[in-house]
């Protein structure tokens, strides 16, 4: 008869450990389906109510209604967004990919309900009434915030949150686009800022898990579909090299003007009601002339793609995206970016497209395929990701000849964006506009990858102050590493060679030694929690001027030590 073996208990405690793979595996795979399920309800609670009240059942077809729609609609939207948004506090209102940094960096990958909550009602409310944001953003927040949710609820080690943070972030890209390996790379490139064999493989599960439950719910069926598209002459190069750079131009105008406008917000004495109603309004005069800015976009991009939208349209619907996204995203429309990018990337692609082929008499590439390099270069610039979005195009596509050129444009957007302007991504500019830094240094890497359970001692004696000779004796008898004497509801740590010493330098068994006074090498201690991490250790060792640590349980009992030499002794052998 088999005994079943399965301990949570241990389960949590093999997860403190960095080499945890077999486990963090399986989270993956559990966050994954969480995702699926997650990012499935909020893709269908999108799609179906636009389905069913757009013209021709389309869900993105904005274009169709009449000019007062255009500008109604996102009226409505903002209105809408105010009566969700007055119902939580401030700190509630944060969501996006900008809120799932802050917490990993700065609360220990714990991403709370409440602001999940809230960026699946408000996205979903923006995108219905037409404003010009993405569904990416949220679903990565979703994502993430699933990953956190799971570990936080079955009291896993903060260690493992923010590995379960990344599967989250990977499964939503999976879920949203069907591209389950940009999802992976875009996770270990933006989020995670590594690429370790206990990071990777869980994501990669959860990436795939949560784009399979998607494909069972929805079919399998990709989010663009582009045509089989490739260069026609090697001399068309230093065209695509050209268009990296304009792209790479676009990028940087876009960060700059999504900045300028968070300062303005941010120091302006209007209300949030105030600047989402003048977002909504702004969107409103846009989408009258232009109503293809509204909502996610995707029919405009695939019109980009085919080569069906004529140049002077694209020039302007590229001019009102470019202006009005950032400024909307700016004022604080709680939706996403990426979506966005990829639009912007494939007009201003496409209509570079049609312009080098109208400068010269040979064949040329078709403007498509210029609108696929967009959408790339693009994104890589803005999101600082170029790998992720390498990876994206490429999946979409399912055509290795889109690698080289591609590889060319975004190569050279990142290197007008980053190194020339210097522009960070947009995601740690909107960090650094709020006094924060998302840069994890390798000392901070290596810490967070264990908890103190996987390097704490559990070999002590605990004692009173006071003690007989004949009493330490039998407390070292084992070779205890410390004695823990607890005082005033004070543990202190005391060194057992010094209690040898006092005991035989005593003259009679019964004679009573006083730990506290006794001259010997003695730690004040605090307390902490069993899921903290050795990073979070060390702060506490520096914030609180001790030496050690008593790691306590839910009970508040101490059940293992930690002292700065450890900490320092596994960052040398690391």
């Amino acid at each position: 008869m088999l005994r079943n073996t399965f301990s949570m208990e241990h389960f949590r405690h093999r997860l403190a450990h960095s080499e945890a793979l077999p486990q963090m595996v399986v989270l993956g795979i559990l966050c994954g389906l969480l995702c699926g399920g997650v990012l499935g309800a909020f893709r269908f609670l999108l799609e179906y109510p636009l389905s069913q009240l757009l013209p021709g059942n389309e869900s993105e077809n904005f274009e169709g209604l009449s000019h007062w729609f255009h500008f109604f609609l996102p009226v409505i939207g903002s209105l809408l967004l105010i009566a969700i948004l007055s119902r939580v506090t401030p700190l509630n209102r944060k969501v996006g990919v900008t809120h799932m940094m802050e917490r990993m960096a700065y609360h220990q990958s714990k991403l709370p309900l409440v602001n999940a909550i809230m960026q699946f009602l408000v996205a979903t409310t923006a995108l219905i009434f037409g404003h010009s944001v993405g569904k990416e953003g949220p679903a990565i927040h979703l994502g993430a915030a699933c990953g956190s949710q799971l570990g936080q609820r079955l009291n896993l080690p903060n260690n493992t949150l923010r590995i379960l943070a990344g599967c989250g972030t990977a499964a939503g890209i999976a879920a949203t686009f069907n591209t389950p390996l940009a999802g992976v790379v875009f996770a270990m490139e933006v989020v995670l800022l590594e690429y370790t064999v206990i990071g990777f493989m869980p994501v990669m599960v959860s990436a795939a898990t949560g784009a399979l439950v998607v494909q069972f719910m929805f079919g399998s069926e990709l989010v663009l579909t582009v045509p089989s598209m490739h260069i026609e002459s090697l001399r068309e190069i230093p065209y695509v090299a050209f268009l990296g750079g304009i792209i790479g131009l676009l990028a940087v105008m876009f960060i700059y003007l999504m900045r300028e406008t968070m300062k303005w917000s941010d120091h302006s004495v209007l209300t949030y009601r105030s600047k989402l109603i003048i977002a909504g309004l702004f969107t409103g005069c846009c989408a009258v002339f232009y109503p293809q800015v509204m909502g996610v976009g995707y029919d405009t991009v695939a019109a980009a793609l085919q080569g069906q939208i004529g140049l002077g349209l694209l020039i302007g619907i590229l001019i009102a995206k470019c202006i009005l996204t950032p400024v909307v995203l700016g004022l604080g429309v709680p939706a996403g970016l990426i979506g966005p990018t990829f639009f912007i990337g494939a007009v201003a692609g496409g209509m570079l497209g049609i312009l080098g082929a109208g400068a010269v008499d040979e064949d040329v590439a078709h403007s498509g395929f210029y609108a696929l390099l967009g959408m790339g270069s693009m994104m890589g610039a803005v999101t600082n990701a170029p790998m992720a979005a390498l990876v994206a195009i490429l999946e979409l596509t399912g055509n290795p000849n889109i690698i080289f050129p591609a590889m060319i444009s975004i190569v050279i957007s990142n290197l007008i964006a980053r190194y020339v302007f210097k522009m960070p991504s947009i995601f740690v500019t909107s960090m650094q506009l709020q006094g924060m830094d998302y840069r994890y240094r390798p000392l901070t890497q290596v810490l967070n990858s264990s908890a103190v359970q996987s390097l704490m001692t559990t070999h002590f004696v605990k004692s009173d102050p006071i003690i007989s000779c004949q009493g330490a004796s039998n407390a070292l008898e084992g070779n205890p590493d410390w004695i823990m004497i607890s005082h005033n509801d004070e543990n202190i740590l005391l060194s057992p060679g010094d209690l040898h010493s006092m005991v035989r330098a005593s003259t009679h068994p019964q004679q009573d030694i006083d730990m506290l006074k006794m001259p010997a090498l003695r730690l004040d201690t605090k307390p902490i929690e069993t899921n903290a991490t050795l990073q979070q250790a060390l702060d506490q060792m520096t914030a609180e001027g001790v030496e050690a640590l008593c790691v306590v349980d839910n009970q508040a009992n101490v059940i293992g030590l930690l002292y700065r030499d450890q900490i320092e002794a596994y960052y040398r052998q690391s």
